[in-house]
């Protein structure tokens, strides 16, 4: 049997909703000889199975075993085209690409002027939507038509359409480095996070100058500036400097807010740059901008121009959901966060299928935050054990390295230190294997391991004892990301003050509140 994860034709009829396949049946019998066809039989079929299971498919009479595949084939074909003349899903891209498929069937009948007249209308929308890569295909057909439709403007025209290639090539020459750049860094934050000492530093800051494209920002379009803005992100991000990156997302946000009919075409981008707006935010702990920006990207989502699709509705769940836990740790209120982790669970099973394993992890630490400060580290280890206990290494190297920090301390503060040895011994190994042994992480390690001969009237010399130790490193250019995913040393504060976690990072928050 097929895992129904892994059957592309079964996830997708899954994913259709009502409307969508009522479509598909209309679709299919628009001719009644498809009426009784196996591949509506099949869908019908996959509709009713509630897993993928290819027995059944073969016990139903409907295909053989050799026909199968050909005919799962066949049905997925059937489905998308179904889905490509559903209205929703008739963006301007598709449109576009609808039109250059017409002038290019009239070009191959020979009817040149009717093809040009689309050509020369479709590409004036191309441009105006910051399609350039499809312009400059329609700009390349129309080279290829002027060749054989002879006019007597066609010196003029031949200059026109050279100028034209010539300047969509170069701009989108200059996106596709950006992306690439962007990509490539994107790709560094997920694989190890942050920067951890100045080699890292380096390589990062010489690959970034290395790729970064010549440019002049006054002759860049839309999509240009957007990719600019990604790759210097990316890059404020993987070193650290959360202001440069505060600067670069709000460019990005505003690129949208100068652009709004931008937000309807892209709604992907721009649920990105907002959501690494309020990740930025989050750093520099800038609360009330943070609350007003989170308020204003939920308005924009729920109005009645926003898309909506599958993908939409994904990533708004997920941004939306991760940076309201974000406002709960700013503010410190941990109790009242619980309330969310409902609606997470509920809703990473719902989007599951869309969800990449590094933001459904990243959701699993954020929680376990929550119950850490909420002081139920029971709650807090089982969400940890579900990050620990994942085997594949695509979740990010630094948020493996730090839920075994945390986790550490969870078990220490709940009393289960009876393994607590061989965990510390795990953990180290773990550590030195991810090259992730810093002076925050190796502090922690030896004050939990000499725990057990403390004597309790000697708690709070070491308790205070460690914090004077890490106090040093809340401002150093790499030690401080520890304190990104752990606030050590509220938690430090609370034993020496005999105070909730929560109370003292609350009124943390309320004295940097801005």
């Amino acid at each position: 049997m097929t895992n129904a994860h892994k059957d592309a034709l079964f996830v997708l009829v899954k994913s259709l909703s009502k409307s969508e396949k009522r479509q598909f049946k209309l679709y299919v019998g628009r001719l009644g000889v498809n009426a009784d066809a196996k591949f509506l039989a099949l869908f019908n079929l996959l509709d009713k199975l509630k897993a993928y299971d290819e027995d059944a498919i073969l016990d139903s009479g409907i295909v053989k075993k050799s026909q199968l595949s050909n005919l799962k084939a066949h049905l997925y074909k059937q489905i998308l085209i179904s889905l490509r003349l559903n209205p929703v899903n008739q963006s301007i891209r598709v449109q576009i690409r609808e039109q250059l498929d017409f002038a290019t069937i009239l070009y191959q009948k020979g009817l040149y002027k009717q093809s040009l007249k689309i050509l020369e209308k479709v590409k004036s929308t191309a441009i105006e939507h910051e399609e350039k890569n499809i312009a400059f295909e329609i700009v390349e057909l129309e080279k290829i038509i002027e060749t054989q439709y002879i006019t007597r403007s066609i010196p003029d025209r031949a200059r026109e359409l050279t100028s034209e290639a010539e300047h969509l090539a170069e701009l989108n020459n200059i996106t596709s480095k950006l992306s690439n750049l962007s990509l490539q860094l994107y790709g560094m934050m997920l694989q190890v996070g942050y920067v951890r000492n100045d080699e890292d530093y380096r390589k990062v800051t010489e690959y970034f100058d290395q790729h970064l494209p010549e440019y002049r920002l006054d002759q860049l379009g839309f999509r240009e500036k957007l990719w600019l803005y990604k790759a210097h992100l990316w890059y404020s991000f993987l070193i650290q400097d959360f202001l440069s990156a505060y600067r670069y997302a709000n460019k990005w946000v505003t690129l949208f807010n100068d652009n709004p009919e931008q937000i309807c075409l892209n709604p992907v981008f721009y649920l990105k740059g907002n959501n690494y707006l309020l990740e930025s935010l989050f750093f520099v702990r800038y609360s009330s901008q943070f609350r007003s920006t989170l308020e204003h990207m939920e308005a924009v989502i729920s109005g009645k121009d926003f898309p909506r699709n599958d993908n939409v509705a994904s990533l708004s769940f997920l941004y939306v959901n991760a940076n309201k836990l974000n406002l709960h740790f700013l503010e410190g209120t941990f109790k009242k966060g619980l309330q969310l982790v409902r609606i997470v669970e509920y809703g990473i099973a719902k989007h599951r299928q869309r969800l990449d394993q590094h933001h459904v992890m990243l959701f699993y630490y954020k929680i376990a935050c929550l119950y850490f400060g909420n002081g139920d580290n029971k709650s807090c280890i089982q969400y940890l054990k579900r990050i620990i206990q994942n085997k594949s290494m695509k979740v990010r190297e630094d948020l493996m390295c730090f839920a075994r920090v945390l986790s550490l301390v969870a078990h220490y503060e709940a009393g289960m230190d009876y393994h607590l040895e061989v965990q510390l011994k795990s953990t180290y190994k773990f550590l030195l294997k991810m090259n992730e042994l810093h002076e925050v992480q190796r502090e922690m390690i030896k004050f939990l391991r000499k725990m057990g001969s403390i004597y309790p009237h000697e708690l709070k010399d070491a308790f205070q004892e460690l914090h004077d130790r890490l106090k040093v490193y809340e401002d150093h250019p790499y030690e401080k990301r520890a304190f990104l995913y752990l606030d050590i040393l509220s938690w430090l504060e609370s034993h020496l003050q005999g105070r909730p976690v929560a109370d003292i990072i609350r009124e943390k928050a309320l004295a940097m509140a801005r």
